[in-house]
């Protein structure tokens, strides 16, 4: 990658620096700076006007609305189908699988965090708006097939399900893309908002199952379907709907026609693996370990391998546009090959805690997360253009990096 770079004002030092006392040793020299100046691009000039201010009080005014009238409308929904007791009992319990689900993508996420605003966004709109709306045309399109298939739930639960309830998670997903396109930066961010979207949903419809079969079978009922759904298969939605998020990110920097394609591709990818996997568990009765060795086993093991390969795609990158930054004098080889590298990283805290305490270590944290940030806007610079935005906030993220670098290595 050819990096057109913002050059120091000020000479660069060539020589290491000292290596200061608790130096994690070799391949650690991630501390030996360069010194610079950056210089200020050219940005767009602030809106002087109070109508930014006004825009998002607005905006904060119906996201807070709509997402409250869901929640009332979903607790009244929930508390009649199966009454405050059972529904508390299914909460608790649902929340277990969400320890589970979560950490797993905030680890896909550890290299260049996504922001917690959005996050909010998609575990709340996965969980309250993909949930009452698919809870309304899942009614519709059972009573649809009643009287025409010998038996609608099983339609319902093979074709309306998979069809509304991807449908709904996916929409959440694509406005994050379309309203937030500054934070979708790829097909990581597209996995991990997807996901967390759909561990939303999965909580809320967790809740529901558990509370029902709480008063079907009392406390056994209640254990036994919380094994099935929170241990044994807690990644059900997300290895799901995580095609939508691929799809979005795969199209993230396109403007062809074909992008449109690409995400319906991915919403009946969703869909296929949504509807294999509830066939699978309504033909359970009679052939359960064997459906469940056939279909569910693998699905699990490639949304593992999926989630992997991102992370692991999301390091090259983050490596191969910081080292163009290196290049141009703003970080040294070994403070690159540290951020790319998740064990380098911790180390790294380590040694900061070591050298200088609570302080440096979070400015190393700090130094870490700006750096991802860095890699991506640099992403949107290669691809969009030079843009006034990302240029500014380019400009930023290499001031920060300096300033925290400085708490950590004093002499940089």
């Amino acid at each position: 990658m050819v990096l057109q770079p913002r050059p120091p004002t000020s000479s660069v030092s060539d020589a290491p620096g000292q290596r200061p006392p608790g130096d994690p040793g070799p391949g650690g020299d991630w501390h030996q700076v360069m010194t610079f100046q950056p210089q200020s691009p050219a940005g767009a000039t602030p809106n002087a006007t109070r109508r930014p201010a006004v825009r998002r009080l607005l905006l904060w005014s119906a996201v807070v609305t709509v997402f409250g009238l869901a929640a009332l409308a979903m607790t009244l929904l929930v508390t009649t189908a199966v009454g405050l007791q059972a529904a508390i009992l299914g909460m608790v319990s649902a929340s277990l699988a969400l320890g589970i689900v979560i950490p797993l993508f905030i680890w896909v996420d550890r290299l260049e965090a996504e922001p917690t605003r959005l996050l909010w966004f998609a575990f709340l709109w996965g969980a309250l708006i993909s949930t009452l709306g698919a809870v309304v045309l899942n009614e519709l399109g059972v009573a649809f097939f009643a009287g025409r298939h010998a038996d609608p739930l099983v339609v319902g639960a093979v074709v309306v399900a998979p069809l509304t309830e991807e449908f709904f998670k996916g929409l959440g997903v694509l406005l994050i893309f379309l309203v937030a396109r500054r934070e979708f930066n790829g097909v990581t961010d597209g996995i991990v908002y997807a996901g967390i979207v759909a561990a939303g949903f999965a909580f809320v419809e967790n809740i529901i199952y558990l509370g029902q079969m709480y008063l079907e079978a009392g406390t056994a009922g209640l254990v036994g379907i919380f094994i099935m759904r929170c241990l044994v298969s807690p990644f059900a939605h997300p290895m799901f709907t995580v095609c939508i998020g691929l799809a979005l990110g795969l199209v993230t920097h396109r403007r062809r026609a074909s992008s449109a394609g690409i995400v319906l591709v991915g919403f009946a990818g969703a869909v296929f693996l949504h509807a294999l996997f509830n066939y699978s568990a309504v033909a359970a009765s009679q052939n359960y370990l064997v459906l469940f060795a056939l279909v569910q086993v693998p699905l699990f093991v490639g949304f593992l391998l999926l989630l992997r390969w991102a992370r692991n795609r999301e390091s090259r990158l983050l490596r191969d546009v910081l080292t163009g930054y290196g290049m141009a004098g703003w970080y040294t080889p070994a403070e690159v090959a540290m951020l790319a590298s998740p064990g380098e990283r911790r180390r790294a805290r380590r040694w900061a805690r070591g050298v200088g305490g609570r302080p440096a270590e979070r400015a190393m944290e700090a130094f870490q997360d700006e750096s991802g940030e860095l890699a991506m806007v640099r992403k949107h610079l290669v691809h969009d253009g030079p843009d006034a935005v990302w240029l500014a906030r380019e400009q930023r993220i290499l001031e920060a990096v300096t300033a925290h670098r400085r708490v950590f290595v004093p002499q940089a």
